[in-house]
């Protein structure tokens, strides 16, 4: 059905302001202090317009750098790794923008990708639209779903849209279309991203084209959503909107490049936890230890609406790009994997970024080719030994933020140890090594450094009577690696 400005406006007038949401969640238990933990709603409600868990939900998020996944660069070349994707455990797959990328004030030889000259063609660098067509028809075929990276916040300055529409864009005084600002709530802060211009989304036009051309993408590829691109910085109305237009192609998943709790009401299903890769960020570099983890959840318990999805992520391309390698960040591929058992265990939706199964020891460049270093993807076995539990576990299948996640007191700083409840009884214990040095959790459980366990719930260990032996068949002498489902679960291990 052909969108127009008529049924735009229909669409805009039926919205209801967002509504606020209460959350509740179980009570975090501590031996150690810890803040107050937030008093529970009654009852908890979901707004209405906030979309409802389904199918769309991934499990595990897998993100393309197209330009730099392989050596050539190429759509073609991506379609040819969906079945190693697959085989790791990814059931999404979210390519980053692909459009024409604008000449005017050009970044680098080969610009960003972020600066877009034509929203609804293929950047001939990386192929051609039947290339993509094939790319997500192949994905459906191996049970993927794929999004794009879509930038409404900005364009290129030499998009038709310049000359054509100037009111749709931001001005400064003396008429001089302005280029974005990084970080525009900071009155403090003067860095401009100088090759995109600001777009104006006081015009409401302008609405009308943007979700035209992201219409063109679910209709003619077959797309099944969106990563949107600084989410925060457009109206909360126009996201709204885009929703309800959206889902009128088909199930849609939308992922919003934000942290801020009102996105998942705007319609979003899951937005960034920047917070928690911060946190897992300065555990790994002995900075900080489990009762940070313990301040983040209660911080997102109190913000976030019932419902809400996080994305749990160690690295993204603005990380490995502008922050550092995985080796820069993390030290070792032993703390890296720590960090990353913890991104698919705790609640919320995990993503792994071309060359994180590799262990990445270098940027990559943003402007230049510089493909990944794949070398022999020693990673490559952990990830999908550790998404296939994710799947496989009904006590860690929900994505749902305060779904069954409880806090297991324990008076060793250096570990966290945590259980999440699933449908039909299901749980789990997750304990990790939150060191490089062995640790002992709950009282009874040896870990070596940066080491896990994953099985069924267990008690704390209590002080032994005298002189009492064992029996021969306790079930505290559960192997280390027996998990979830019959699968193994497992210490840290050498790449």
């Amino acid at each position: 059905m052909a969108f127009n400005r008529r049924r735009f406006l229909h669409a805009a007038a039926a919205i209801s302001g967002p509504a606020a949401a209460l959350m509740s969640t179980a009570a975090l238990a501590s031996n150690r202090p810890t803040p107050a933990a937030p008093k529970a709603a009654s009852p908890a409600v979901r707004p209405s317009n906030m979309p409802t868990p389904s199918a769309t939900h991934p499990s595990a998020l897998y993100q393309v750098n197209i330009r730099q996944h392989s050596p050539e660069g190429s759509l073609r070349a991506v379609t040819a790794d969906l079945p190693r994707i697959r085989a790791l455990g990814a059931d999404m797959v979210w390519l980053m923008p692909l459009q024409p990328i604008g000449q005017a004030r050009r970044k680098g030889s080969l610009g960003s990708y972020y600066s877009i000259r034509d929203y609804t063609a293929v950047n001939p660098e990386f192929g051609t639209l039947q290339d993509l067509k094939e790319l997500v028809t192949r994905a459906h075929a191996l049970g993927l779903k794929v999004i794009l990276d879509w930038v409404a916040n900005h364009t290129a300055f030499d998009h038709p849209w310049i000359t054509e529409h100037p009111n749709w864009y931001r001005r400064n005084e003396v008429g001089d279309i302005l280029a974005v600002k990084a970080n525009p709530d900071d009155p403090q802060d003067t860095e401009y991203w100088e090759d995109v211009a600001q777009l104006n989304f006081e015009v409401h036009e302008l609405w009308v084209a943007m979700l035209e051309a992201m219409r063109f993408w679910r209709r003619e590829v077959g797309l099944d959503g969106f990563r949107c691109d600084v989410a925060a910085y457009l109206p909360l109305r126009f996201w709204e909107v885009a929703r309800q237009v959206l889902e009128q192609d088909g199930p849609l998943f939308m992922l919003a490049e934000a942290d801020k709790p009102e996105m998942h009401r705007a319609g979003f299903d899951a937005t960034y936890d920047w917070r928690l890769q911060q946190v897992l960020q300065k555990i790994a570099q002995g900075q900080t230890d489990g009762q940070a983890l313990l301040e983040w959840w209660v911080d997102r318990v109190k913000r976030y609406p019932v419902g809400s999805i996080g994305m749990n992520f160690i690295t993204n391309h603005d990380i490995n790009s502008w922050h550092g390698s995985d080796e820069e960040l993390y030290g070792t591929p032993q703390a890296a994997q720590a960090m990353a058992v913890l991104t698919a265990t705790l609640p919320g939706l995990p993503l792994l970024y071309s060359g994180q199964e590799s262990f990445s020891r270098k940027r990559l460049a943003f402007f230049e080719k510089d493909p990944v270093d794949w070398g022999a993807r020693t990673q490559a076995e952990f990830y999908t030994r550790l998404l296939k539990w994710r799947s496989s576990s009904p006590a860690l299948s929900a994505p749902l933020a305060f779904d069954g996640l409880e806090w297991v007191p324990d008076e060793n700083p250096r570990v966290i140890t945590f259980k999440r409840r699933g449908p039909k009884g299901a749980r789990l214990q997750i304990s990790v090594n939150l060191s490089a040095q062995p640790q002992k959790a709950l009282g009874r459980l040896q870990l070596p450094a940066w080491g896990w366990h994953i099985g069924p719930p267990t008690a704390a260990a209590k002080a032994p009577p005298p002189r009492t032996k064992p029996k021969a068949n306790s079930n505290t002498q559960r192997s280390k690696n027996s998990g979830p489902s019959g699968l193994a679960a497992s210490t840290a291990k050498k790449p």
